[in-house]
């Protein structure tokens, strides 16, 4: 006789079937018999304080592991509140399963209670969504959702289940290999393509790679590590690149884009070849759109045909899997040694703009902290970070010497996402060293997770880079709004009528900010570290990488108004950039 399991028991079997060791959540009244079996199965829920920090952490269990994090929420409002969490996987092409409860079918279209649309809602921030109407199609749901998210270009995927559907009761039937016939992303790369653009590599007198989180997603750093080293080739990469190499190669010039470096920026623009791979040429990367790579012939790799020649015109487009195209690319390209010329004019840019940072007094410069926290961990912690100056900051100043190392909102910019991505980091890694880096601003987005952190006992460090404002739009209001900074100091109850506060580059300012972060650490049982001068830095560092399993609040009260540099203004051109 056929085994007889409700969805409930489905669902759980799915997830053991799929090899699901962890899952973050947060139960309801639509969604309890799921989470019953789960309790019976003794399965390793992490219970967060707020269902957008369960898709953070999920994201980054993905990022750190190369395996989908999965998130289980109830109906309504518990569903609503993965909305930014999903968006940002979607931006990021990072997979996700997300299961929502949902009110029972003959409820639903009834304004029933804790009813909402996620299919209506979730539509155009995922790759795909599933509402389930027969209990019998639970089991080839859930084998075709991993499948779709982590196939492709990955994304999050979710699956509504109404209530009836979990308790209802149907014959398991075992799914085999998942396939669909409308959906077969292409993975090789035509090889005729790829030859044309191999020959362009071994004859351009210029040529600079461009490479994006699609190396990190394919697996393909070695690949990567080797063509470059082979060629002798320059290589800018973004943000969500970053471990794509390791960043201490020669080849290696920095982060291109709004606060890349300046010889990566120059150099994109007076580059020959143009070689992108696993990126987007999204608009924080290219400037005013017309004057990017104004010289160059561009070679676009990238496993989602839709994103090629989306942006900018490409000359030489390869569909494929970022790992398959460069195993290729390798065996046609040649060991370049006449680039001495381009490495002459790169080094004159690097010895006329480096990225520096003054450490003339006691006040804390947060370029420093980054600095110093790279040496002090050998660029092997996992880091996590909010969004704003300080996640510029640790893309200019952190090397990150592997991949899956860095978790960070790229194409969302959702502030409050580092704090939940470490939690869901450290659970994936428990042996690792993970540090949040945070701005006060962002950090105050999913505080709530310090119940979180303190519950499990979770080894995460927060390190709060505190200047009293939201940096990154007070940064803006300075240099294109006269100083008028409006709705931006933390400090202040009359954002809309002070220009600065005073002594604005003396962190004297911050004596009343609130909350107090050591009192919070202590309301929640964690220890708290805090430092005004510039002495205090390496100490509290070394204090908080000592024990990787220890949760602690590290905070850096850094000069007020200190700038990201360099910045490439709203609708200016790379070469167009501000310097320091």
């Amino acid at each position: 006789m056929a085994e007889q399991l409700t969805g409930a028991q489905i669902i759980v079997r799915m997830l053991k079937k799929m090899n699901v060791d962890v899952i973050f959540g947060y139960p309801g009244g639509s969604i309890m018999p799921v989470f019953d079996e789960l309790y019976k199965e003794k399965y390793n829920v992490i219970i967060v304080r707020h269902e957008q920090a369960a898709t953070h952490a999920a994201d980054a269990y993905y990022r750190t592991t190369g395996k989908p994090g999965v998130v289980i929420v109830t109906s309504g409002p518990g569903a609503t509140n993965t909305v930014t969490g999903l968006a940002t996987a979607a931006l990021d092409s990072i997979p996700m399963i997300c299961i929502s409860g949902q009110v029972p079918t003959s409820m639903i279209g009834n304004d029933a209670f804790q009813e909402a649309d996620v299919s209506g809602i979730t539509a155009p921030i995922t790759k795909h969504n599933y509402l389930i109407k027969d209990p019998g199609k639970i089991a080839e749901t859930l084998n075709n959702a991993f499948y779709i998210a982590m196939t492709g270009r990955p994304g999050p995927v979710v699956i509504d289940v109404p209530k009836d559907m979990q308790t209802a009761t149907v014959e398991y039937i075992e799914p085999g290999e998942a396939s669909m016939r409308s959906y077969k992303p292409v993975t090789e790369g035509n090889e005729k393509q790829i030859a044309k653009a191999a020959e362009l590599i071994n004859e351009a007198t210029r040529p600079l790679f461009y490479t994006g989180g699609g190396i990190i997603i394919a697996d393909a750093e070695k690949e990567l590590t080797e063509i470059i080293t082979k060629t002798n080739i320059p290589i800018t990469q973004t943000l969500l690149g970053l471990g794509g190499v390791p960043a201490r190669i020669p080849q290696f010039i920095g982060m291109l884009g709004m606060h890349g470096t300046a010889y990566a920026n120059y150099a994109v623009q007076e580059c020959d070849l143009l070689i992108a791979v696993g990126a987007r040429f999204d608009d924080r990367i290219t400037g005013r759109m017309k004057d990017f790579a104004p010289h160059a012939t561009i070679i676009h790799v990238d496993i989602d045909p839709a994103n090629i020649s989306k942006s900018v015109e490409v000359d030489i487009p390869i569909v494929g899997d970022a790992k398959n195209v460069l195993k290729m690319m390798i065996k046609h390209v040649k060991k370049r040694t006449d680039l001495d010329d381009w490495w002459a004019r790169i080094q004159e840019y690097k010895e006329k703009h480096p990225l520096v940072y003054d450490t003339g007094s006691e006040i804390i410069k947060p370029q420093m902290v980054i600095a110093e926290l790279s040496k002090l961990t050998d660029d092997d912690a996992i880091i996590t970070t909010e969004v704003g100056q300080h996640q510029m900051w640790v893309a200019q100043y952190y090397d990150f010497q592997k991949p899956r190392r860095l978790c960070t909102s790229g194409g969302l910019g959702t502030m409050g996402y580092g704090f939940p991505a470490a939690v869901g980091a450290k659970i994936a890694n428990p042996k690792q060293l993970v540090i949040n880096i945070a701005g006060d601003g962002s950090i105050q987005m999913n505080i709530q997770e310090m119940g979180t952190i303190a519950n499990y006992h979770i080894g995460v460090k927060n390190l709060i880079l505190n200047n009293g404002y939201l940096g990154m739009v007070r940064q803006w209001q300075e240099l294109f709004f006269d100083r008028r900074y409006s709705a931006v100091m933390l400090t202040h109850h009359h954002n809309q009528e002070l220009k600065s506060v005073p002594a604005h580059r003396d962190t004297d300012a911050l004596k009343d900010y609130l909350p107090d972060f050591m009192k919070l650490a202590e309301a929640y049982n964690v220890r708290g570290i805090r430092c005004t001068k510039q002495s205090e830095v390496i100490p509290a560092l070394k204090e908080m990488i000592k024990d990787p399993d220890e949760p602690m609040i590290v905070e850096m009260r850094i000069a007020p108004e200190e700038n990201v540099m360099p910045m490439v203004p709203a609708g200016a051109a790379l070469h167009e950039m501000l310097l320091a």
